[in-house]
This record gives structure tokens, sequence and C-alpha cells, in this order.
């Protein structure tokens, strides 16, 4: 009889708001440790934490529910069981016990200890039975709102049940928690490619426009996320740096759309940052993006970028995100009335579009890229590249038109043509005008020692992205000989070492359930 009613209680739930999960059913309808069941499914240890506890009379529910007379003397508990490495609350529950049925050694740990009832009963060896009275739905209260991270409209799946001591009842119980908990949770993959920054091409703006960039999306390596739905936002793995970034990102999108949910962030893999591959774009990138497909939101990079504050100078690691390849783009307008006033970095350029696309080419498969990059001693980020940029800027006009003629005359027609020389020519010569200089000039010998004798070791074009200290060398060969010479000429200097390829797709996302 009484299966039968719990079970009908199931349908009426269910009826109203689709099928309950395996997980949450069971814990409906469990006889057993709660306790031991949350330990299973999160596969953590479970904590209890007490809220309130009070000695109070036995009001007439209370009293029926325990077969005790009104205004007897009851523990009144109220407690939320927590992932105890996580912090998670998972469940909130309730809890009402006689004080003329307990032993002083129990009424001491019940009293005293944050300890969940079932180990506290297993730990005094006590013989019970659980009897569930009730299965229902309820809806948040502000309290258990803000301890779930809920609104007021979510509604919360309740049960009340008695343990059986010799009998009698030993304790009443009611145990609640969130409809959306304990449901297969949904799990974005988003994986992300570095980029190659080859050069800036114009930091004179006599033209009533500045920036420009030049750039190639890569394989390898690569920044990943793990995004999964959660009621509180965590963010594990990586570096603080990364955390950092990804914690802004995520607050950007949410404050940006009204997100009322949260997510388990974690970083399965990234570059290292300030080297030249574009790390902070791609991981605060990899973090909206991944948002807006957990919830459902459906919005153009370019306006996921210039949310997060990236794009602001080039172009180039928002593009290769969206869609990979050979990239050229086409700056900013500047002066009084342009987007810009000032030459700054892409840090200090928080709020601006990032700049259009004016070509993109996939990058001939098979073109290698080796990547080498010295451990940096003094990344150039933050407050210096703001500094660098406002000292060395107006570059040379004339600088910049030969720039513009190896992108239009030699660059772009061998990415077109998959003419290697042509490309790599213009490669080569950029190394040695423009801002490229300017970067070039705050490398340590290693550096430079690379960029010469990899080229003189055979590699087509070698050349330093960005601000470095990551150098490429880029060969339509096997790639072994120049890297054999590139650890002769490392010697003891610490670095890593990558075979890699352009990528000519993007961001890749991939969908999971837990």
């Amino acid at each position: 009889m009484a299966g039968d009613f719990l079970r009908d209680r199931i349908r009426e739930i269910e009826a109203r708001f689709g099928p309950l999960s395996l997980q949450q059913t069971i814990l409906l309808l469990t006889d057993g440790s709660v306790t031991t069941l949350l330990e299973a499914i999160c596969g953590e240890e479970v904590a209890v934490r007490t809220l309130s506890q009070n000695i109070v009379r036995a009001d007439a529910g209370t009293a029926e529910s325990l077969a005790v007379l009104p205004g007897a003397m009851v523990n009144h508990r109220v407690v939320e069981l927590i992932n105890s490495r996580t912090g998670e609350v998972m469940i909130y529950a309730v809890s009402d016990t006689p004080l003329e049925r307990l032993e002083s050694d129990f009424k001491d740990d019940l009293m005293r200890a944050d300890i969940p009832i079932g180990k506290i009963i297993r730990k005094h060896q006590i013989e019970v039975r659980r009897e569930i009275l009730d299965i229902g739905i309820l809806p948040a209260d502000d309290q258990v709102a803000a301890l779930f991270g809920l609104s007021a409209a979510d509604t919360l799946l309740s049960r009340k049940y008695r343990i059986i001591r010799q009998g009698a009842p030993f304790m009443v119980i009611r145990e609640t928690f969130p409809l959306r908990s304990f449901t297969r949770k949904k799990v974005v993959l988003v994986s992300a490619p570095s980029r190659l920054h080859i050069a800036l091409i114009d930091l004179h703006g006599g033209l009533g426009r500045v920036d420009g960039g030049i750039g190639i999306a890569l394989s390898a390596p690569r920044t990943v996320l793990e995004i999964r739905e959660s009621p509180r936002q965590s963010i594990r793995g990586g570096d603080e740096e990364g955390r950092r970034r990804v914690s802004h990102a995520a607050e950007a999108v949410r404050t940006h759309f009204g997100i009322a949910g949260n997510a388990a962030i974690t970083i399965c893999r990234t570059p290292p940052g300030h080297v030249g591959l574009g790390t902070g774009t791609a991981i605060s990138l990899s973090t909206a993006k991944g948002i807006c497909e957990l919830y459902g939101i459906e919005i153009p990079v370019q306006v996921l970028s210039q949310i997060v504050g990236r794009g602001g100078t080039s172009g180039i690691g928002t593009a290769a995100f969206a869609n990979g390849g050979f990239i050229v783009d086409g700056g900013h307008s500047f002066g009084p009335w342009g987007e810009k006033h000032e030459f700054k970095p892409s840090s200090a350029s928080a709020g601006i579009r990032p700049a259009p696309i004016i070509a993109r080419h996939p990058f001939p498969a098979d073109w290698q890229i080796l990547l080498v990059i010295p451990r940096p001693d003094n990344p150039v980020s933050g407050p210096l590249e703001t500094d660098i940029f406002r000292e060395s800027c107006p570059l040379p006009r004339d600088e910049v038109r030969e720039i513009c003629h190896e992108v239009v005359m030699r660059m772009l027609p061998g990415v077109a043509g998959s003419d290697l020389h042509l490309f790599a020519a213009s490669v080569n010569r950029i190394q040695e005008i423009g801002f490229k200089r300017v970067e070039l000039a705050r490398q340590p010998a290693v550096v430079h020692d690379l960029i010469r004798q990899l080229c003189e070791a055979g590699a087509a074009c070698t050349g330093l992205s960005s601000f470095g200290p990551a150098v490429y060398a880029i060969s339509a060969g096997d790639l072994s000989g120049l890297e054999q010479k590139a650890r002769e000429i490392l010697g003891a200097t610490e670095a890593t070492i990558i075979r890699t390829g352009g990528d000519n797709s993007g961001v890749t996302i991939q969908w999971m359930m837990s």
C-alpha cells in the first residue's frame, strides 16, 4: 500500500515536470543512508554543516509524527549536506528528535558535532529502519533559494520520513533538494587553437586607421576547457592567471546576458601565457563561448570578444578562434572621431570591437611549423606593454607602406598560391621593419640566434610571434633537422619545442552528458 502511494506521488511529479532521473528517484525512495548514497553519487566525502540547532517544544504535527505528547522537548536541527571538496550544497534537511528517546552519548554527537545522522547511527551501532511518510514538491523560499543558488521560481523535491527504533519513532526528517539537481548534466568541451601573430601593419595612423594584424591559427598547442552545469560557479585547473581570466570572462558573459545559472569550469589544457600565442584571448573566448553554448545563447564570436574585452588592437586572436586559417585584419579607425585615439595594445583597449577581417585563406596543409618557446624571463604584458606602444609610436610611414606592399604582393599571393618561397620572403623581411623591429629589440640573444640560425639551417622563414619569446620556423619539409638545430642553439636555456601546423577550422565544441 505504502509503495503504491509513493509510486503515485512520483508519477504526479513527473506528470508536471517530466521524468525524474534515476538518482533523483533513488534519493526520494531510499530507506537507507542518504549520506552513503550521496557519497556514491558525487565520489566525494559528504559533510554536514549545521545551520541551527535548538531544543523546542513539539507542536501538534511534530508530536503526531514522533508519537509524543504535544509540548514534549525535541531537538530541532537544520543542516545542509555538502560535498566536502567543492562545498556544493546537495541536500537541505530539517530533523526533530525527542530528547526522551536519546542516550546521552548519541545526544552529545547529535548536538555538538557536524556529523551526518546516518554516521551517528552507525557509530553507536543502533538498529533502525526508515519509513517514508510523503514525497512532494515545494517552492523555494528565500533561505533555501540562497543556499542552493536558486531563484524564487525554482522548484524543490522533498520527502519526509521517520527513523524507527525499537518500534517507536526516533526521528522525523524532511530532506529537500532542487528539481534540477542529480540530473544528467550537460557538459561542453571547448577546444580552441593558438595563434601566431606575425606583425601589426600600421602604427603610424596617417590615413586615419591603426593596427591591422597578420596571423596564423595553429593546430597545437590548444586551449581546452570543460564547462558543465552547476548550482555554483567553480574554476579548477590551470594557473592563477588562467583562473582569473576565466572568472572575468564568465562574469562578463553572465552579466551581459543576465544569466542566472552558474557553471563549473575546468581548465584542462592551455599554452603558457605571455609567450606570443594568444593564450589570454583563447581562454577568455573559450569561457564565453562555452557558457553561451551551455545556456543556448547564439552570438557571433566578434561580439563575445568585445564583451570579454579582447581584440581591441589585433583581430587575429578572435578570427583564429572563430574560423582559423591565415588571417589579415583591417585595424581600427583612428583620430578624434575614431574608435581609437591612442596607440595601445589589446589589453588596454577594452570595449573596442575586433578589427574586420579583410583576408582569410586556408593555411597550406603541407607547410609545417616548428615552435620554439624559451622560458620568458621578462614577459611583456600589462602596463609595460602599454608603455612600449606609447614610447614607440607612431612608427615611420615608409615602413608601414613597405609592410603593406609585402602583405599584398608577396605574403597573400604566397598563401593563396601555396608558394612558400614567396610567402617566406615576406615574413623574413617583416622581421626587420615596423613594430616587429620594436618587439625583437626587447628579446634575449637566444631569440635572435634562433631566428637567424634556423633560417640558415633550412627553414623557409622564421619569426617572432607578437612580443615573444615564441619563435616559429616554417618549412615544407621534415622538421627533425630544424628541431635538432634549435636544441643546439638553446643549449642550457629552458624551452618548449612543438611541431605543429595551421588550423583551418577554429574552435570546436563537443557536447557530452555526465
